[in-house]
């Protein structure tokens, strides 16, 4: 029987509700950095570019994008195999409770200006103790989760045999494994290079190995919040625009690939790295690129199902489809707009996957205009169109036409917003305006003097993206607190008649050995070079 449990909603909620005060935090972060970059806002002496760039990173890679899957993911569990159990529940509970723990502790430190690290939290330069301890808490919630997870769906699964993994709980499986694997890489870092490292234990630390650990987590993390919103697409939107699912087995197959292919890769963002082989980057190029073909599937498929459906609607000729499709529904055009936006990001990521392009943009605001576009527009959108049926659905509440027009409003504010600043991130980046870097013109050098139109334009962008946060953090208090009572659905989109799924599909030890395997193919023979052949180390740094 379909539905979440109260005690579930609850829980869900309270993860949510983290999620878009991150979200608040991280955009006022966010407009200081933006300011400062259009050399408009010069930040006081107590509040440093690097204090303000490490926030915002964690407040919206980790904390908005981590609590917000793993509530829509809990909620989708619960909802498609008939509740939570208790000790899966309770041990959600317990993940928040480290989580939040965790991230009080990497904000403090951030804040009393000890951990000026940025998201990635490279060696040498060294944060106190405490920052790493947060990190750890925040890596055992998410364990907690991912625990839980695996026990319900076993659970579910031992009193279905023969029966399909409902498809939501499908991708919620294939998410929770991902995320497992991406955080053991960032946990063996944190623990056996850096803590003891950072509490002077050791007096050196191997950067390169601690580079390529944290990679084999961050790219998978930024994967991961993608095969979120992919979910969305997939099983949510078809649901919303009156259609049915594009094809159970192949939907399957898409959520297989992700998670066999989704950790290696991570050394193409290490390509221009010293001390790494020309064979392994090749090998991970073709890995990276790999992640393209369940990509393209979705692309097709997620066209399919909205011209399928616009037509059964009476859409006639080429494009008569698009005009049957709800283009006044907050929960179509938001992960409508994020599907397209990922199309440029999409092709934008690629030029960072081989070693020539990527030497022209490596460092460059270009890497930081494709994050904004990834995880900024395709998930971040994504996201907010699930908050505006998914929130009411928990709430007990309804979305009305004034909070939908609302909505509608905030997301073509956040779309003008994303297209002004990724746009001008990206041109400067071409033209060599570095990353992580405030404000400077280098002594008024021409070069440098060029790209501040870009900046300006990427100020604005901030400001404009600040408003359309401010109005997503309302619309989602509304919704979960003051909307009016009512019943709302908990879309999920029904097969095709005769969609016939093959049985295969549900071997998940399979898919996980496969997964391990294929890691193990990418980072055992680097990672034992680098412990074996390891470099002298570096002592730390503290350079704020």
């Amino acid at each position: 029987m379909l539905g979440v449990n109260p005690e579930d909603a609850k829980l869900t909620k309270s993860y949510l509700f983290v999620a878009f005060i991150a979200l608040l935090l991280g955009g006022i972060f966010g407009l200081l950095q933006g300011l400062n970059r259009a050399g408009l806002l010069e930040l006081p002496i107590w509040l440093n570019y690097y204090q303000v760039l490490t926030a915002h990173g964690l407040m919206l890679v980790v904390i908005f994008s981590g609590f917000f899957m793993i509530g829509y993911f809990q909620s989708s569990l619960s909802h498609t195999l008939g509740g939570l159990l208790p000790k899966v529940r309770k041990m959600s509970w317990i993940g928040f409770g480290l989580g939040m723990f965790g991230t009080v502790l990497v904000v403090i430190m951030v804040l009393m200006n000890e951990a000026s690290v940025m998201y990635t939290f490279y060696p040498p330069m060294k944060a106190n103790p405490i920052f790493y301890f947060g990190l750890v808490f925040v890596v055992l919630g998410i364990w907690m989760n991912c625990f839980g997870a695996f026990i319900q769906v076993a659970n579910w699964r031992k009193k279905h045999k023969g029966e399909h993994l409902p498809i939501l709980a499908f991708f919620a499986t294939g998410a929770f494994v991902l995320l497992m694997g991406a955080t053991s890489f960032v946990a063996v870092e944190v623990l056996f290079l850096i803590l003891p490292w950072s509490l002077g234990w050791v007096d050196t630390i191997n950067v390169m190995l601690a580079r390529t650990l944290f990679w084999a987590f961050g790219h998978t993390a930024v994967n991961i919040w993608y095969l979120t919103a992919v979910s969305a697409w997939y099983v949510v939107v078809p649901r919303v625009i009156g259609g049915t699912l594009w094809n159970d087995t192949l939907t399957r197959v898409v959520v297989i690939a992700l998670v066999i292919m989704n950790i290696t890769g991570g050394f193409h963002h290490q390509i221009v790295d010293p001390g790494i082989t020309d064979s392994i980057k090749y090998m991970h190029v073709f890995m990276s690129l790999a992640i393209g073909f369940p990509s393209l599937m979705t692309a097709y498929a997620l066209f399919a199902v909205m011209e399928r459906t616009g037509r059964r609607k009476g859409g006639k000729g080429a494009l008569g489809w698009l005009k049957k499709l709800p283009w006044g529904d907050v929960r179509f055009l938001a992960p409508f707009i994020a599907m397209l936006a990922f199309a440029p990001a999409g092709a934008g990521g690629i030029a960072q996957t081989t070693f020539q392009l990527d030497s022209v943009v490596h460092n460059t605001m270009w890497i930081v205009g494709h994050f904004h576009l990834t995880l900024g527009m395709s998930v971040a959108m994504t996201f907010f169109g699930i908050s505006y049926w998914l929130i009411p659905y928990l709430s007990g509440r309804v979305l009305t036409p004034a909070m939908n027009k609302l909505g509608v409003i905030q997301t073509i504010i956040w779309t003008v917003a994303m297209i002004i600043m990724s746009f001008s991130m990206h041109t400067a980046g071409l033209f060599g305006s570095p990353r992580r870097t405030s404000y400077t013109t280098y002594g008024d050098h021409a070069a440098a003097l060029g790209w501040d139109p870009y900046m300006m334009a990427v100020g604005v962008g901030a400001v404009l993206l600040l408003i359309g946060v401010i109005i997503q953090v309302y619309a989602v208090i509304n919704l979960m607190f003051f909307a009016p009572k009512g019943q709302t659905e908990f879309p999920i989109a029904e097969k095709e008649p005769g969609d016939v799924s093959g049985y295969w599909t549900e071997r998940w030890g399979v898919w996980v050995v496969l997964m391990i395997i294929v890691v193990a193919m990418a980072y055992v023979v680097p990672m034992v070079d680098m412990i074996v052949n390891a470099p002298p180390g570096s002592p730390p740094f503290k350079t704020w």
